[in-house]
C-alpha cells in the first residue's frame, strides 16, 4: 500500500477535508475565470494524505538526514533555533506595504544585519534586496557596470578564473559583459603573467571566488589586486566559499570592491530545490551610492527607507528574503564575535582531514592544505569512475559530493564536509569511501544496488525525457 500511488487509493465520494460554509454573497465570478473541466484528483481520507506526502518527504535526503558532503555548496545544518526565532507571529504577519512606522522591528533587523556583515567583511554597506547568489552576482556586476558608466568611461570585459563558479560568466554575460577566460597554474591558483595580458583599458573586473572552488587560497591575491587596481578595474568576490575564511581575514584586506554572501550558505537557512536563498551585495567605502534602492538608515532613532540618486535602481520588487536575513542574524549573534572564526577553523580542518585520509585511495591532483573543501581526481586505479562511485555511496547511505566539478580535472570528485560534522561521523565517511576503492569493479559499475530505482540510462533520460505521466512507456 504505501508504495502504491495517490490515485490508485483513490476512492469515490471519500474526502480528507472539510471547510466551514462560505457566508459571502453578493458577487460571481466571470466565465474567463472559472474551470471548464473537472479537476482530475484522488479522493482519499486524511490519513491517506498525509501518509503520501510523509512517505514521499522520506524519499528525499537532507542534511538533517544525513551526512550532506556537497562540494562548493555549502549545505551545512542550520540550528533550528533560527527556524524557531524567524517564525515568531510578529516577524511572520508583516507585509512589505505596511507603514514605515510599523515596520521598525523588521527594518531594524536589516539594519543590524547589515552592520554585522560589515564588521565581518570590511565592506562599507550592503543591500539584501538580491533573492538569492546569481542574483546578487547580477546585481555588483550592474553596479560595476554603472561605477564605470557614471565616470564617463564604459568598460565591457570581466575576467574570469577557469576554476570559478559556473554562475560567474553566466552573470556576466546577461549584465552584457564580455567574457575573458583566465587560466591557472599547477598548483589552481590563477596565472597571474597570464592575467597581465589579459586586462586591457577595456577590463571592469575580475570575479574570483577565494578560496576557488578547488578549495585552494589564492595565495597571490595581492598582486591580482594590484594588476587590477593600477589597470583602474575592480576585483569582485564571489562568497560561495565565505565559510572558509569567516572571521579570519576581511575581503576589503585582499583587496576587493564588490562583494555578495549566500547567506543561505554561509549563514544558516536550509537551501536547494530552488530557495529559499539571499545574495546580498557589500561594497567598500566609495561605492555605497550605487547599493539598489532602498536602503535602510538610521535617522533620529527611527528606520527610514533611503533612496540614492545615483542608485543602479531597484533589482527586486521589494526588499529581499526576509526570512533568510532573520536565520542569519539570529546565527551571527548566537556565533558572537568571538566564536565566528570557529567556524572556519573547523571547516577547513574537516576537510583535509578528508584529504589527508583518503589521498591513497583516490588521486589527488594538488597537494597543498586545502581549505573548506578538497578536490579528487577519481580513484586513483581508474577501474570505475567518479559517477560510479558517486551511485555505490547511495548505497550506504550518503548523499553524493559534487561530482565532474570543476571542469580543470576529469573525474572530479569534491568534498566539503562543513564545520558541523563531528570526527565521528567523518571517520563513518572515511570508511565508507575506502571500501568503495576496494570493490569490485562490477559491483561500482552496476550501482545503486540497494535504492528504490537503480542505474539509470542518464543518455536516455537525457534524450527522451518523459515528461507527462502517459508518455511512461513511449520509449521502451
Amino acid at each position: 500500500m504505501y508504495n502504491s500511488l495517490i490515485f490508485e487509493l483513490s476512492k469515490k465520494g471519500r474526502i480528507g477535508y472539510s471547510l466551514p460554509n462560505n457566508n459571502l454573497s453578493g458577487f460571481s465570478l466571470s466565465d474567463k475565470l472559472k474551470r471548464k473541466a473537472s479537476l482530475d484528483l484522488p479522493e482519499v481520507s486524511e490519513l491517506d494524505v498525509i501518509r503520501h506526502y510523509t512517505n514521499l518527504s522520506l524519499k528525499n535526503f537532507g542534511v538533517d538526514q544525513g551526512f550532506y558532503p556537497l562540494g562548493s555548496c555549502t549545505m551545512k545544518y542550520n540550528p533550528k533555533i533560527d527556524e524557531e526565532l524567524s517564525s515568531l507571529e510578529g516577524f511572520t504577519k508583516v507585509h512589505p506595504l505596511q507603514s514605515v512606522d510599523s515596520l521598525q522591528g523588521s527594518m531594524k533587523v536589516y539594519y543590524e544585519l547589515e552592520k554585522k556583515l560589515c564588521a565581518l567583511t570590511g565592506m562599507k554597506a550592503f543591500t539584501f534586496a538580491p533573492c538569492a547568489g546569481a542574483h546578487g552576482e547580477l546585481t555588483g556586476l550592474m553596479i560595476i557596470k554603472e561605477y564605470f558608466n557614471q565616470l564617463g568611461a564604459p568598460r565591457n570585459k570581466i575576467i574570469v578564473p577557469v576554476s570559478a563558479h559556473g554562475t560567474n560568466p553566466a552573470s556576466a554575460a546577461v549584465a552584457g559583459f564580455e567574457v575573458v577566460v583566465v587560466e591557472c597554474v599547477e598548483d589552481g591558483c590563477v596565472d597571474t603573467k597570464k592575467l597581465k595580458e589579459l586586462v586591457d583599458s577595456d577590463t571592469a573586473a575580475i570575479m574570483l571566488t577565494n578560496p576557488s572552488t578547488l578549495g585552494i587560497f589564492e595565495k597571490d591575491i595581492l598582486e591580482i589586486s594590484k594588476i587590477m587596481h593600477d589597470n583602474g578595474s575592480l576585483m569582485y568576490y564571489d562568497g560561495a566559499n565565505l565559510n572558509a575564511v569567516l572571521g579570519r581575514l576581511y575581503t576589503t584586506s585582499m583587496g576587493f570592491d564588490v562583494m555578495h554572501i549566500n547567506l543561505h550558505k554561509t549563514f544558516s537557512t536550509p537551501h536547494g530545490g530552488g530557495g529559499p536563498g539571499s545574495g546580498p551585495v557589500g561594497v567598500r567605502s566609495g561605492l555605497e551610492h550605487l547599493l539598489p534602492n532602498p536602503r535602510i538608515v538610521l535617522n533620529n532613532d527611527k528606520y527610514e527607507f533611503y533612496n540614492s540618486a545615483s542608485s543602479i535602481g531597484r533589482v527586486s520588487s521589494f526588499f529581499g528574503n526576509f526570512s533568510v536575513c532573520l536565520k542569519a542574524y539570529c546565527y551571527i549573534l548566537s556565533l558572537g564575535k568571538e566564536h565566528a572564526k570557529d567556524v572556519s577553523s573547523l571547516a577547513v580542518l574537516n576537510a583535509n582531514y578528508i584529504k589527508e585520509s583518503l589521498k591513497d585511495y583516490y588521486k589527488l591532483p594538488i597537494s597543498n592544505h586545502c581549505k573548506h573543501e578538497v578536490v579528487f581526481d577519481g580513484l586513483i586505479d581508474k577501474r570505475a569512475s567518479t559517477l560510479d562511485v558517486a551511485k555505490r555511496l547511495l548505497d550506504y547511505g550518503y548523499h553524493p559530493p559534487t561530482i565532474y566539478f570543476p571542469l580543470l580535472f576529469h573525474e572530479a570528485l569534491m568534498i566539503e564536509p562543513t564545520e558541523n560534522e563531528s570526527k565521528e561521523t567523518l571517520d563513518q565517511f572515511i570508511d565508507v569511501m575506502k571500501k568503495i576503492a576496494t570493490e569490485d569493479a562490477s559491483v561500482l559499475t552496476t550501482a545503486p544496488h540497494n535504492t528504490i530505482i537503480g542505474r539509470l540510462d542518464d543518455v536516455k533520460a537525457a534524450r527522451f525525457p518523459v515528461i507527462k505521466f502517459k508518455d511512461i512507456g513511449k520509449y521502451e
